[in-house]
């Protein structure tokens, strides 16, 4: 389907649709990241939207989960015939003991369903989504201390994480937030 023009279908390329910025596997084939879809603040454009948009939906994805407190895009996934769920992070230095049990165990009770192919977005690829997924990384038990948990981070995304990351991850720790299994 063409949003520009429901009536004409997409050909060539624009069938495929472009890679989100900074995507990267966290979870090979299960979780993947990424910026906003469309870039973030002014950087954003509807038309890379839905080129990426198009991209996730084409390349499996079942998913779309939202870590932003506004509703930004999630007009454009329901367009698009993307699920999401919207999971406010909040803003930083926020209350995270009480927001990160709730973003971590939407995400893990998503991937119970071995269906599923989650991206998880901030408005920018950044400190506090890397320390997201760094502490998810410690919360499902796939590593088992802080300093792993944010070199894996390191190594997937090629970014060096940052004192607002490194407080998600301490928090995860200090709350002891950890699966139920």
């Amino acid at each position: 389907m063409n949003p520009m023009n429901p009536m004409k279908p997409l050909k060539g390329k624009w069938a495929r649709g472009i890679e989100p910025r900074l995507f990267c596997w966290v979870i090979k084939d299960r979780m993947a990241a990424c910026e906003r879809p469309g870039g973030y603040a002014r950087n954003h454009r509807k038309v890379r939207r839905m080129e990426e948009i198009i991209w996730l939906r084409e390349h499996g994805f079942t998913m779309i989960v939202s870590l932003l407190d506004s509703p930004h895009n999630l007009h454009a996934y329901d367009e698009m015939s993307l699920p999401h769920t919207q999971v406010p992070l909040g803003v930083a230095g926020g209350d995270l003991p009480t927001l990160l049990p709730q973003v971590y165990g939407t995400i893990a009770d998503l991937l119970d369903d071995p269906e599923q192919t989650i991206i998880v977005h901030l408005e920018e690829f950044g400190d506090r989504l890397c320390g997201v997924l760094s502490g998810y990384l410690l919360y499902a038990g796939l590593v088992d201390t802080g300093p792993i948990a944010i070199s894996v981070i390191e190594r997937l995304t090629g970014k060096q994480m940052g004192p607002p990351g490194r407080e998600i991850v301490s928090v995860t720790l200090d709350e002891k937030l950890r699966r139920a299994h």
